[in-house]
């Protein structure tokens, strides 16, 4: 059995999956179209100093709803995250001048850093 941790509206839940061998009957699925080639993440650091906006959950980066290095406050959207077919606006956590460090088009995990702010 593998075990996976699941947050749900930041509550984290310990849920198992049972593995089956290959040769047991399991539903058809349809195969999954080839992933095309995601541009990589920017390789920056991240400044010393400013807030670090980290990502909630695994997902894409679907678009930036501000520009690099615009003035930014708290609780405004800054970008949008796609996860499970659903658009998610992710929200700047203190005023400040943005810094992105990652791209859109860029598949992120949880706790992935996405900007700076300061």
């Amino acid at each position: 059995m593998r075990k996976f941790i699941v947050t749900i509206d930041g509550k984290n839940y310990e849920v198992g999956v049972e593995e089956v061998a290959a040769d047991a009957a399991a539903p058809a699925m349809p195969a999954a179209a080839p992933a095309a080639a995601r541009p990589a993440a920017p390789a920056t650091d991240a400044p010393a100093n400013g807030e670090k906006l980290l990502s909630p959950f695994p997902g894409l980066i679907k678009q930036f709803l501000v520009e690099e290095g615009a003035s930014v406050k708290k609780n405004q959207p800054v970008l949008v995250l796609e996860a499970m077919k659903m658009d998610n606006d992710i929200t700047s956590p203190c005023d400040g001048k943005i810094s992105f460090k990652t791209a859109v088009g860029s598949n992120v995990e949880t706790n992935t850093l996405l900007a700076v702010i300061g």
